[in-house]
């Protein structure tokens, strides 16, 4: 399986540039509610990390900073930075970007204005030090670019080891004859066509309801992007690393167990 699947990368892209520094002022904002218009939320408020959490919430839907829902389950941040493109429908590439989004839209943290959130930061002293250190070559001002680029550095340590890495490096012993014939049952039965390469998934973008149509017909997926007709109800095919802690399942959280998630794909994709 080694050929389709592989072992997890050392290092996320782009993280060879991290200094400690720059982490350390990540982590901090990652979890500072004050990121939010009204103090109410951080990053850690949907994307969970803390105590074992894999990198959401839970819900089906996550409210914002005003208790309104937005429109599709949160993903999980763990191992994101290896991932094609942001969001369930990739609409951005990369982590810096992806962070942008929540920060600024009125239904998730809702900051009016780039200008509000860098007024409200450099208003606090704690993080001066934080960033005079992160940025060394760039001192001065607080500003957008480099509020993401911390908590972007932070997420990129946001990488996951498992024994299915432990397998895929030849140790079979780490999985056990079950999990083994799941595996092998995977791979026969073509879970393993877009869940694939060493996250299983988060590689490709690919059709829900490829055999029979998915109920949900409000999400238009990656079409509302691309205007592409072929991009109707295609999303980020997500990755099954850590899949069994991040109920409930697909883009619009509608499965509330994993069984019941693969029974629908086999369903949907597979007929």
């Amino acid at each position: 399986s080694n050929e389709i699947f592989g072992v997890i990368p050392d290092k996320m892209p782009g993280s060879e540039n991290d200094t400690l520094a720059l982490v350390n002022l990540g982590r901090k904002l990652y979890f500072d509610n004050r990121l939010s218009v009204n103090d109410n939320q951080s990053c850690n408020t949907c994307h969970n990390v803390l105590n074992k959490k894999a990198g959401v919430d839970n819900l089906t839907l996550s409210p914002g900073v005003f208790g309104k829902q937005g429109n599709r389950n949160t993903p999980t941040v763990l191992n994101s930075g290896f991932h094609i493109a942001q969001f369930w429908d990739g609409r951005v590439k990369s982590l810096e970007e992806q962070i942008r989004v929540p920060l600024f839209n009125p239904l998730q943290m809702a900051i009016p204005d780039e200008r509000f959130l860098v007024d409200k930061i450099s208003s606090l002293p704690e993080y001066k030090d934080l960033f005079e250190k992160a940025f060394p070559e760039k001192p001065g001002k607080i500003t957008l670019e480099k509020i993401t680029s911390g908590i972007s550095a932070f997420q990129r340590t946001f990488r996951t080891n498992d024994r299915f890495d432990d397998f895929q490096k030849g140790r079979y012993k780490a999985l056990t004859l079950e999990e083994i014939r799941g595996l092998e049952t995977f791979m026969a039965t073509g879970c393993a066509n877009c869940h694939k390469g060493p996250l299983l998934g988060g590689n490709s973008f690919q059709k829900i309801g490829v055999k029979k149509r998915y109920e949900n017909t409000e999400d238009k997926g990656r079409f509302k992007v691309t205007s592409q007709e072929d991009d109707m109800f295609v999303f980020k095919v997500p990755s099954l690393r850590n899949v069994a802690l991040t109920a409930p399942y697909f883009h619009d959280g509608s499965l509330p167990t994993l069984d019941l998630a693969v029974k629908k794909m086999a369903e949907l994709q597979l007929g």
